[in-house]
């Protein structure tokens, strides 16, 4: 036979199991890669290369066998050593037109190249017209980083020293997703010359190896967003206020019955 004190501690022991189970974090929702087999292999066959962009800022250096060739077109540079830069890069801005203006060679068209791109176009510009003969051009972007916010050990902006590199190494950066931190809905903005675009990827499956914001660019704006867990510890005053409210209500139910009976 069901007492009247077996149920009231049966439901008091349901409300308590409930509000645990709705702020639990499984193994399931922070573990990478989880449908990774035991040695499997992957090629990585991509070739990626960050395109420049209008408001790229980029550090061009043109060297000869003849330092006094190519001096003219260093001239930002020099005048930054003589300026008492420490040998700072100067860098040309690309404008809203997709150009730079550049010594001697007046507008340089640059938008939508790879840096690898940039520099066989300006190679190609001094060869055709006798400017220089085999010159080396160095181009590096100055403006490489990417904005990490949410659920991340350390949100911020970081600014990137190569010419590309992976949201994997974007968040390790940051150090990391925090426990809170939900791996499988990372939402990544990315602008290009005034169009943006929202991409979504998800650390918890290796197909992220094959997402096209996989390869970060300058400027990528990536966002962790929070899991359930961190949204309920962080509205844990109201949460707990109606865990009460609804608790109170069932005990003074189960009493009346109890009462009743």
């Amino acid at each position: 036979m069901i007492t009247p004190k077996f149920k009231l501690n049966f439901f008091i022991t349901l409300v308590i199991v409930s509000f645990f189970v709705t702020s639990c974090v499984t193994k399931k929702d922070i573990i990478y890669f989880q449908n990774a087999k035991d040695f499997e292999t992957v090629v990585d066959t991509d070739t990626f290369s960050a395109k420049l962009k209008v408001g790229d800022e980029v550090s061009i250096i043109v060297s000869t066998f003849d330092p006094t060739l190519s001096a003219p077109y260093n001239a930002l540079t020099q005048a930054a050593n003589q300026g008492g830069g420490g040998g700072q890069m100067m860098g040309y801005i690309i404008d809203v037109d997709g150009n730079i203006d550049f010594p001697v060679l007046g507008k340089v068209k640059l938008i939508g190249l790879t840096v690898d791109e940039a520099r066989q176009l300006f190679k190609k510009k001094f060869e055709e017209g006798k400017l220089l003969k085999d010159p080396v051009i160095l181009i590096r972007l100055l403006n490489y980083r990417v904005i990490i916010e949410g659920a991340v050990n350390g949100p911020g902006v970081y600014n990137v020293s190569g010419e590309r590199m992976t949201i994997l190494e974007g968040l390790a950066m940051a150090g990391g997703l925090s426990i809170n931190g939900r791996r499988d809905n990372i939402l990544v903005i990315r602008d290009f010359n005034g169009t943006k675009t929202y991409s979504r990827v998800d650390l918890t499956s290796k197909e992220i190896f094959n997402s096209p914001v996989y390869y970060l660019t300058q400027n990528d704006y990536i966002y962790v967003e929070p899991n359930n867990s961190a949204i309920s510890a962080a509205s844990g005053d109201s949460r707990l206020t109606s865990i009460l409210g609804v608790t109170g209500t069932i005990l003074g139910l189960v009493l009346i019955f109890v009462s009743v009976n």
